[in-house]
């Protein structure tokens, strides 16, 4: 990753206040993002890269697949860190999973409960926890057609490669909303600044390629209605997880801060280490609904548990149906790789053993297996069951 030097005193061991540096930190974003460099896509938008048409017809093949999640690694690493996928969801295919969505904090708040927010006033926007499972477990069929979604798998396999995990959190900032923190997101992101100087450098380095940040506009997002404020290459700045607790890094980033409208059913995808935060929602009438996707490498523990057990065997029926009628092979693997959990550890190694490898079947390719030999939903929920309670940790 393209950084400012570290101070030599930081190379090894942990940051400091001093190391954080305004001047150090402009020479690293005071820069152009060059179209040139990156061949498959459409064009630069207030510093950021915007993939429409032309990836597409090379994606569609393997070479040209990992040709095209190669230039999507480098612009999240050397490039500006944020990319954008304009019609990447199908508009109808969201606004399913907004009525779903909608009902559920139409739930929340009958019975009282209000979602906080990480890095915004509490109250002011309705947020939905756990939206993963929850969709799935309501509407399999909603949530099929969603995660079969390829940008969404083109960008995590390009930046975490396999066995992703993904979780989802619902965020509609309503009107009068105001602006998010300039920040960093998880796992150092959602420290305070002590915290944060308690993990060693190459630890600030190294956390960024476990996660990757996604949103899907559920909505049209005029500026008016407060889309996501980016600062592009911010996320080369290697004490940024210090710095943004900061108030002149604050200032500067409020300064100098982009923002792209969307519309329904585009996707931004960025870096964890980029400076953001969501826009103040200066409309009338906009309630600006994003779904943001958080995707955990295989690596690293996810910011949410899941429900897989449950999520596989809601879904389960619904890839059996379509790959009878004839879906591909990729779109079923799309869903199962959002749906169930495809890392087979942590697991009670007594009872769940790798038999004929060095790992047990993670519960990914139980489903997987269930599908090609067409199993009956009611085997396949047994067998999860069988897998879940194999791998619970027992005492004694």
């Amino acid at each position: 990753m393209t950084a400012t030097p570290v101070p030599p005193r930081s190379r090894t061991g942990w940051f400091t206040p001093d190391d954080c540096r305004l001047e150090d930190f402009r020479a690293v974003v005071e820069v152009e993002t060059p179209l040139a460099e990156f061949p498959h896509a459409d064009a630069v938008e207030q510093g950021v890269l915007v993939y429409g048409e032309r990836y597409r017809e090379l994606a569609g093949t393997a070479e040209g697949r990992r040709e095209v999640q190669a230039e999507l690694a480098r612009a999240l690493t050397d490039g500006p860190g944020v990319v954008v996928f304009p019609g990447a969801f199908d508009p109808a295919v969201v606004d399913r999973a907004t009525q779903r969505f909608t009902a559920m904090i139409e739930e929340q708040r009958a019975a009282g409960v209000s979602g906080g927010d990480h890095f915004a006033t509490p109250g002011a926007n309705d947020r939905v926890w756990g939206a993963l499972d929850k969709l799935g477990v309501r509407d399999p069929e909603v949530f099929a057609d969603y995660y079969a979604n390829d940008v969404l798998a083109l960008v995590s396999e390009a930046w975490l490669g396999r066995g992703y995990q993904v979780t989802s959190q619902v965020n509609v900032v309503n009107p009068g909303g105001r602006a998010q923190r300039a920040h960093r997101d998880y796992h150092l992101g959602f420290m305070d600044r002590e915290q944060a100087l308690g993990y060693p450098v190459h630890v600030h380095a190294l956390s960024p390629g476990l996660t990757l940040q996604g949103a899907v506009a559920h909505v049209d997002m005029p500026v008016e209605s407060g889309p996501t404020l980016y600062l592009p290459h911010s996320h080369k700045y290697p004490a940024g997880y210090v710095a943004f607790h900061e108030p002149a890094f604050t200032e500067y980033f409020e300064a100098h801060r982009v923002q792209l409208p969307l519309r329904k059913g585009d996707a931004a995808f960025f870096n964890p280490a980029l400076f953001h935060g969501a826009g103040s929602n200066v409309s009338a009438d906009v309630r600006r609904m994003a779904n943001l996707l958080q995707v955990s490498s295989a690596f690293g523990r996810a910011m949410e548990t899941v429900d897989t057990t449950a999520l596989s065997a809601a879904v389960y029926p619904v890839l059996r149906a379509r790959r009878a009628a004839g879906a591909g092979e990729r779109e079923l693997r799309n869903v199962v790789a959002v749906a169930a959990e495809a890392y087979p550890f942590p697991t009670n190694l007594d009872a769940d053993q790798p038999i004929g490898g060095l790992a047990p079947q993670s519960q990914a390719e139980l489903v997987h297996q269930a599908l090609q030999e067409d199993w009956e939903p009611d085997l396949l929920g047994t067998a999860l069951a069988a897998q879940q309670e194999r791998r619970r940790s027992r005492l004694g």
